[in-house]
């Protein structure tokens, strides 16, 4: 099975092939955004895939047009709910999609804030 490894929150975890970044970051408890509930209606999912893009889906026009709406695109970002992972990867959730995050979940925020702030300690 991939290994998953999201390094702001230094969590790794290993999904089915096939599964999304966005199952990988609920499955891991890192905090990643899902405000349209994981449907390509938004762009809170947005990743960098630091190392193993090509070990991702291809990247559909739907998915191009939502992240037009995201912050700080680059050439290895891509949306949580659409990259579906073919093996290893490496994935930095994006500020913007933490911020999602805590603003859809305020009963967990403080959590999220610790793991990032434990992460951060131990780098």
């Amino acid at each position: 099975m991939p290994k998953v490894r999201f390094v702001k929150e230094n969590l790794e975890i290993e999904v089915p092939e096939g599964s999304t970044i966005l199952e990988a970051s609920r499955q891991a408890g890192a905090p990643e955004g899902d405000r349209c509930g994981g449907v390509c209606a938004c762009s809170t999912c947005h990743v960098y895939v630091l190392d193993g893009f090509d070990r991702t889906s291809e990247i559909e026009d739907e998915e191009f047009d939502i992240l037009d709406k995201a912050f700080d695109v680059r050439m290895t970002s891509r949306l949580g709910c659409q990259a579906k992972i073919t093996g290893d990867i490496t994935v930095e959730i994006t500020d913007e999609s933490f911020l999602a995050f805590c603003d859809e979940h305020p009963e967990q925020k403080e959590a999220a804030l610790a793991l990032r702030a434990r992460a951060k300690a131990a780098t």
